[in-house]
């Protein structure tokens, strides 16, 4: 039985929290829409499966380290944190500034699946870094062991928008020596020491990873553990770029889905585009097997 709550975080900076519950498969979401929309917890059969640090969460004037943030309008990192339109020069930080801003709950169900739907308008913050007006919604249905987020993207401008899209899931892995990330890639950019490599696999056990995959080949990955269990990511056909970040001595990896690269707002490289008046939708999912 599919059901939707809400209940206190406590913390002035999370307010209220969503909770998506299904008991065929003992799953539990919970959504902070305050927090950027960030999906702070994913549990299955009693395993958590995101990372999240709790005082990032609990400081307004942080990005959350964890969860599931929304990376909008623009995924990765532009050349010195801006990009031109027209005659104008804008100045926007990493990922984007739909994951630090506060997005307001448009309605919930619990029929066949448990969801809340999200949205975010442009407005006077967004228009500062973004000259476009829009509005966005985020539907986060939760049903047995898989978590789908809708993405709609609605242009209100009088001209073409232009955007970019991505998650960036902290999974949560304890032995990283063991775990391995499926890709046909043979090439990626480490953004650790800038520049194109080839790509010979993952190593969790050293340095910082930080390998944006260049022909990744596919839509979705997966996530496989030691004990057998995996979690599997998949995505419509706009997610091409795929990204897989971790820290070392800090038990988690990141496995991003992007529809375009770092930097697209300048290079023009993959971005959706809206005529006025336009939408897209997109998707992502999110499954785990043991």
């Amino acid at each position: 039985m599919p059901r939707v709550t809400t209940r206190e975080s406590g913390s002035a900076a999370v307010g209220e929290v969503f909770v998506l519950e299904d008991e065929r498969r003992q799953s539990r979401v919970e959504i902070a829409p305050k927090r950027g929309a960030l999906v702070t917890s994913m549990r299955v059969f009693g395993r958590e499966l995101l990372y999240l640090d709790q005082g990032t969460l609990e400081d307004a004037s942080k990005s959350v380290r964890g969860g599931i943030p929304v990376l909008f309008p623009s995924p990765g990192k532009l050349e010195g944190d801006a990009y031109r339109e027209g005659d104008r020069t804008f100045e926007m930080k990493q990922h984007g500034f739909a994951r630090t801003l506060p997005w307001n709950v448009l309605g919930t169900r619990a029929e066949r699946s448990a969801s809340v739907t999200l949205g975010l308008a442009s407005n006077k913050s967004t228009l500062s870094q973004y000259p476009w007006a829009f509005h966005a919604s985020l539907s986060f249905s939760l049903s047995d062991a898989v978590l789908r987020i809708t993405s709609k993207v609605w242009n209100d401008a009088g001209s073409e928008l232009r955007f970019g899209l991505g998650y960036h899931p902290y999974f949560a892995v304890d032995d990283k020596a063991h775990v391995r990330v499926d890709t046909n890639a043979t090439r990626a950019f480490d953004n650790v020491k800038k520049q194109a490599v080839p790509f010979r696999g993952f190593d969790f056990t050293g340095g910082e990873v930080d390998l944006h995959l260049l022909d990744h080949g596919s839509t979705e990955s997966a996530l496989h553990f030691r004990d057998g269990a995996r979690i599997d990511v998949r995505a419509s056909p706009e997610f091409g770029r795929w990204v897989v970040w971790s820290l070392p001595g800090k038990p988690f990896v990141c496995v991003e889905p992007w529809t375009c690269p770092g930097n697209a707002l300048n290079t023009g490289e993959r971005l959706i585009r809206l005529a006025p008046g336009g939408a897209h939708e997109s998707w992502v999912e999110i499954a785990f097997h043991r």
